[in-house]
């Protein structure tokens, strides 16, 4: 079965459910369900490859209630417990066993209280999980679709690969109205691919959302693997910190898929660590992520950012955050929309000459409003910058739609081979300057490199190479009062900026 196919399939069974009241419930429903066959594949694979006991004993193992097998290794369908005994197992008996409360089941007393780090990982994930599932029948149908997925079978496992995909995709869509959107795999492979971890790096994600950008990271330094000592080293090289409960959960899934064995994914917050209190365990080689912007955060947070660079933007605070947690030499690719790049907020500028000041800001993507199309259609960039010194020059390059398109959309998204006329300016950097339709009309560039005393002559004014037309998208009213809002604050700010130049002639 494909992954279309099975999405269509699971969505089906479970919204037949009396239990099932909307999209959180159902993706939770479905989330420790995959965990726990994922998990138990997992643990399979671990013992063929050496003496490994499995941490979760017989009967609470997926293969055990789940997916019962006969002497010989089949599938064994006539032992498959449905309905009300299915709903009372789970509830009463699994539930309670693997988040760590003593469990009679068939006469005997069961605790698992195991130090093992992948014990502590699944009790952590199964107590922020629940069945919401009333019909024994149902979750008995729903079960049999994912535990009937066999993971040895190469196209099997594409097409879960697919349908995991389509639900982290499905997660996404309803984060709209917090300012967390999914990122376009274009985007977190062009970021890994131009930041290139290298084995022996750590690479940390501070808001790693369901993975992607850690997903593509794992993917990237194994293929520089050579040796088992490469793939040791890669097994502790990944670090991530999510604070919503399902995303945590996906992305703690998505990792063991991507054969990272004990996932260092932190269930918490990414601005709770003081930034002026750090140790050697909080720096890394190398960040990529997606900081939430506009969305909520802990207030009690800004007390862990130094006064003069505290924002009521959660963006700029990640920003932050990574300047003080990049190791010397440490680089950083990030997606930031545009409202740090112009706002000339007192906070916003202190940053923009942290940034430039204690890193080598070298350079700018600026990207298409609609590459994050339909989630919002606010202009956002990539952000490229490196622990190694003082910013000397900035290169600014913008993307345009590529050629016969009006803009991206959720059928048509950007692709990374879209992006790979950014490759190829990337290694062969050069100013480009736009075509003007009238000589008269002010001269414009989609492409060039400006120093740090120009853009500390603007007021660290970084919107620049911008789009000299907007593209045509229908925004939500949010959405529009969010782009009518920075578009005011970027004329305000280019207006305080003409009136200071102006008030210098007349003083002088």
């Amino acid at each position: 079965m494909n992954g279309d196919a099975l999405v269509k399939k699971t969505t089906k069974i479970m919204f037949g459910d009396a239990g099932i009241s909307g999209t959180a419930q159902y993706m939770s429903q479905l989330v420790w369900v995959l965990f726990l066959k994922v998990f138990d594949y997992k643990e399979e694979e671990w013992e063929l490859e050496g003496d490994y006991t499995p941490v979760i004993p017989a009967a609470f193992r997926f293969r055990d209630w789940a997916d019962p097998r006969k002497e010989d290794g089949t599938k064994d369908y006539s032992n498959r417990i449905t309905g009300d005994k299915l709903i009372d197992f789970v509830n009463n008996i699994l539930f309670p066993f693997l988040r760590g409360t003593e469990t009679e089941y068939k006469g005997k007393k069961y605790l698992f209280n195991s130090e093992d780090t992948k014990a502590i990982i699944i009790r952590s994930f199964m107590v922020e999980s629940q069945n919401y599932m009333k019909d024994g029948v149902r979750l008995r149908q729903l079960i049999n679709e994912i535990g009937d997925v066999d993971f040895d079978v190469a196209s099997e496992k594409h097409d879960f690969n697919d349908f995991y995909e389509r639900l982290l995709k499905e997660l996404q869509n309803g984060g709209k109205a917090t300012g967390e959107f999914y990122t376009p795999r274009a985007i977190t492979s062009f970021i890994v691919d131009h930041v290139d971890p290298k084995i022996g790096e750590n690479v940390a994600d501070f808001a790693c959302g369901t993975g992607g950008f850690l997903a593509d990271a794992v993917a990237h330094l194994q293929a520089q693997a050579k040796s088992v000592d490469d793939a040791m080293n890669i097994q502790k090289s990944i670090y991530g910190i999510e604070w919503k409960q399902l995303p945590y959960m996906l992305c703690v899934t998505n990792m063991y898929l991507h054969n990272i064995d004990d996932p260092q994914i932190v269930h918490g917050d990414g601005l709770a660590k003081d930034v002026l209190d750090l140790n050697d365990s909080d720096l890394f080689d190398c960040v990529i992520m997606n900081p939430p912007f506009g969305g909520e955060f802990n207030k009690a947070d800004l007390k862990n950012f130094p006064d003069d660079i505290s924002s009521s933007e959660s963006a700029d605070l990640f920003v932050a955050r990574i300047i003080y947690c990049l190791k010397k030499n440490g680089r950083c690719g990030l997606v930031l929309p545009d409202g740090l790049l112009f706002n000339s907020d007192q906070s916003k500028v202190n940053l923009k000459k942290l940034l430039m000041n204690e890193c080598n800001l070298h350079t700018v993507i600026r990207l298409p409003g609609s590459v994050f199309a339909p989630y919002t259609g606010i202009n956002t960039n990539l952000l490229f910058f490196e622990k190694t010194g003082k910013t000397k020059e900035v290169w600014f390059y913008r993307m345009d739609m590529p050629e016969g398109r009006k803009h991206f959309n959720k059928s048509h998204p950007v692709t990374r081979e879209d992006m790979k006329v950014i490759d190829d300016w990337w290694n062969d950097r050069h100013e480009i300057k736009d075509e003007k339709d009238d000589p008269s009309m002010t001269e414009t560039w989609k492409s060039k490199k400006y120093t740090y005393t120009e853009i500390a002559k603007s007021g660290f004014n970084l919107d620049l190479c911008g789009f000299p037309e907007k593209e045509e998208i229908i925004l939500s009213p949010e959405e529009t009062i969010t782009n009518f809002k920075e578009k005011r604050e970027s004329l305000e700010a280019k207006l305080d900026e003409k009136l200071s130049e102006i008030i210098r002639l007349i003083n002088e």
